[in-house]
């Protein structure tokens, strides 16, 4: 459980010298969050505020705030920073252009993180590879060494964990699973593609079939409503959820059956539906991942939440 620590609640008592911390960022279009970790993975401190919508200088003026304010609580007992940001990201440059956040593109974020914290060393990683370490470090992933972390909200993001270590590919992107194509000919995609998973199984997608087919919810009701009108037996939203964990489960068997896996771990908000989105995932995983290998394959929800990613981040700035 995180332990808030202010000015007025300081990590350690007074004389005696302070742990060691990890200053880890986790940037994606909806928020931004700060933290700091111990040696152990116990978010001491975690601050967070919306992504603003203006100019790249404003989004930076925010993520800034946000690394005062936990170098302020720190004391200056930070000795690295890992940063988890919504991609795509370019690891040798250490520069980003989230999709979600139209004023970054080419964005040197590592470098202004490394300006603002001088004299540690910075890491930059995707924020799907952040939540997967994160789950395989401290989460429902503890166990598993060929890991996939997802997160089902209103986008579909993963990334890898292949032999305990994290998976981040020729440029720092791998594990980007919410565009996987399972639907030939389908609809256009964020991505300039067609027919990826994010189409069918996000939650705005399941939400956008469901009114196509007559789903009379008002104006504005989105996912969660969706997930309430499920459980209450409505048939459309019923067979909205099992359509996208169909898609969900075509995927995972392709990345299982790449990736050899033993462990997919889910998390997002339309992963709180529980059982509405695990048991269709499931059964329909039991049809498409048919490999001898792949039987033992499991699918578990996430346990850290929103905290995944700054304790990811922490981790990939610990690794050598």
């Amino acid at each position: 459980m995180s332990i808030p620590a202010t000015r007025a609640n300081p990590i350690t008592p007074t004389g005696i010298d302070p742990p060691m911390l990890t200053l880890c960022l986790d940037i994606g279009g909806t928020k931004i969050a700060a933290g700091l970790v111990d040696s152990v993975g116990t978010l001491v401190h975690s601050a967070q505020c919306a992504t603003p919508a203006g100019g790249a200088e404003e989004v930076w003026a925010a993520v800034a705030e946000k690394i005062d304010e936990a170098l302020s609580v720190a004391g200056g007992a930070v000795n690295a920073v890992g940063i988890a940001s919504a991609g795509p990201v370019d690891r040798d440059s250490g520069a980003v252009g989230p999709i979600n956040i139209p004023s970054w593109r080419g964005f040197p974020l590592r470098d202004r993180v490394a300006a603002a914290v001088p004299g540690v060393p910075v890491k930059l990683g995707g924020d799907g590879v952040c939540m997967a370490l994160g789950e395989h470090w401290l989460g429902a992933g503890r166990d598993a060494r060929f890991l996939l972390g997802m997160v089902v909200s209103t986008g579909i993001g993963g990334g890898l964990v292949l032999d305990g270590m994290p998976y981040a590919g020729r440029t720092g992107n791998a594990g980007h699973v919410g565009h996987l194509v399972v639907e030939q000919d389908g609809l256009a995609c964020s991505c300039g593609g067609r027919g990826c998973v994010e189409t069918i199984a996000s939650g705005p997608s399941m939400v956008r079939w469901a009114r196509a087919y007559g789903w009379s919810a008002p104006p504005g009701h989105g996912a969660r409503e969706l997930a309430v009108a499920a459980a209450a037996g409505d048939e459309l939203a019923l067979r909205a959820f099992h359509r996208g964990a169909t898609a969900l489960a075509a995927m995972i068997a392709s990345v299982g059956a790449v990736c050899d896996l033993d462990l997919v771990v889910v998390g997002g908000g339309v992963a709180k539906s529980g059982h509405l989105l695990f048991d269709p995932l499931r059964r329909a995983l039991g049809d498409y991942a048919r490999l001898d290998f792949l039987a033992g394959l499991r699918v578990v929800p996430a346990e850290l939440g929103g905290e995944a990613g700054l304790v990811g981040a922490a981790r990939l700035a610990r690794l050598s």
